[in-house]
């Protein structure tokens, strides 16, 4: 049987509209897997290119950080919200975008501090 990942309908690749599904595989091919939001999401494509639009925004915009800087900020936010997939899915991009030497503690250290900041401020 195979295991939901939506309460949603989820569209396969095939059955989402072309643009999304093109924008879709590229960043599968830039992070090596595709984050299940976006299959998620897939299901109302205005919506999930309203979504796509609001990460360009935040994330591709000219900002001064690099793309691992502002997942790992994702990556803390995240942990804040006590948003475990998120940590875990902006962890593992901040992972592929980063120069530290790529050891798996790096982006889960940014989420564990943040998560356990959070109990103290």
């Amino acid at each position: 049987m195979e295991k939901l990942i939506s309460r949603f309908p989820v569209p396969s690749l095939e059955q989402i509209p072309e643009d999304l599904r093109n924008r879709i595989i590229e960043i599968q091919a830039k992070t090596g897997f595709v984050p299940n939001v976006f299959l998620t999401l897939a299901h109302r494509p205005e919506e999930l290119r309203a979504f796509m639009a609001y990460h360009d925004a935040l994330m591709e915009g000219d900002s001064g950080l690099s793309k691992a800087e502002r997942e790992m900020i994702v990556v803390a936010t995240s942990a804040v919200n006590d948003c475990q997939y998120c940590v875990i899915a902006h962890g593992a991009v901040s992972y592929t975008h980063s120069t530290l030497p790529k050891t798996p503690y790096v982006c889960s250290a940014v989420g564990a501090v943040s998560s356990t900041q959070q109990h103290y401020t």
